[in-house]
């Protein structure tokens, strides 16, 4: 009931710390992750700029929404703003998961070019929903985590692999591995019960989870730089007094500028984590790399074949950049 009083409590006047309003904020990832970390200083920026008239109670690791309910938890403003995987909307538009497209976007540089174009796109997807996106921060380039080095594709093939949404899901049918879904919190269990051999996911991910407690080597294939969304329910934006918006907006502008220095960051300091605790840091194979692209790829025709026109506009707008 807390927090349903918390996103329905929308008044007037609440430029004072008197009136203050407090907005839960429930996101997917436990507090040591870096994409936290900056979304609590971003919810420390917003109460220090409005003076305490807006407050924001981050509710980390899924524990006030489970990660899929996010979204909708802020659609239907259960709570007024939430975080959560961009990608995993891919079911309802194409436009949202282009950036989890194997080796269409690997590097920083390519990623903010991406979400450039991906930008405009998703803002008005979202605003059908009564959703406005407030930031996005990329996760490090995603490697490849195995017992072993991969000599080629080949050798995933029968191995049981963790996806965490439809783009990974089809990378490992079309590698001929089996796809599991298992969030993030779960991957160490996961490879205790055998439930999963093998996956692609950041540097963060992987030294968060302590991936060296079940695999060897970690190969660093960039595959792809996805990103985290911020969004917020329209109607309680709009219902806050304008000085208050505008502080909500710079201090978005500061979140999304900050944490993308803090991926970059992110990906060597997790690397090398992973490297101090015995994991084999790898480079991919020529044949590795080559088969990886391939499947790439042959994704991206897929993916052209069932998008949508707001999500072909994107992929080309990024690649006639």
């Amino acid at each position: 009931m807390k927090r349903l009083a918390a996103a329905f409590a929308l008044g007037v006047g609440l430029t004072t710390p008197a009136l203050a309003e407090t907005w839960d904020m429930p996101t997917p990832y436990g507090d040591a992750t870096f994409h936290t970390v900056n979304i609590r200083q971003f919810a420390d920026d917003v109460k220090a700029a409005t003076n305490g008239a807006l407050e924001i109670n981050v509710h980390s690791a899924g524990s006030l929404f489970p990660h899929g309910e996010i979204k909708n938890a802020v659609r239907s403003r259960q709570v007024p703003i939430g975080e959560f995987f961009l990608s995993t909307l891919s079911n309802e538009d194409l436009a949202f998961g282009i950036d989890s497209q194997p080796f269409l976007a690997t590097s920083y540089d390519d990623a903010a070019r991406l979400w450039a174009a991906q930008k405009p796109v998703i803002t008005e997807l979202l605003a059908e929903q009564g959703l406005m996106p407030l930031f996005s921060v990329p996760w490090p380039p995603q490697g490849l985590y195995t017992n072993g080095e991969i000599p080629d594709v080949e050798a995933l093939a029968g191995l049981r692999f963790r996806a965490y949404n439809a783009a990974l899901e089809e990378f490992a049918t079309l590698a001929r591995a089996a796809p599991v879904q298992v969030e993030a919190a779960d991957i160490p269990q996961a490879f205790a019960t055998g439930q999963i051999q093998a996956m692609i996911t950041s540097p963060s991910t992987g030294a968060n989870s302590k991936a060296w407690d079940f695999v060897d080597t970690y190969t660093a294939i960039n595959a792809w730089v996805p990103k985290n969304i911020v969004v917020v329910n329209k109607r309680a934006f709009d219902a806050l007094p304008a000085d208050v918006q505008d502080a909500v907006l710079k201090a978005a502008d500061e979140a999304e500028a900050r944490g993308w220095e803090m991926s970059k960051a992110e990906s060597e300091a997790k690397i090398k984590v992973m490297a101090e605790h015995g994991m084999t840091i790898a480079q991919p194979s020529e044949a590795l790399v080559a088969g990886l692209k391939a499947i790439g790829a042959q994704m991206l025709e897929n993916w052209k074949a069932n998008a949508s026109d707001a999500a072909k506009a994107i992929l080309a707008a990024y690649q006639g950049q």
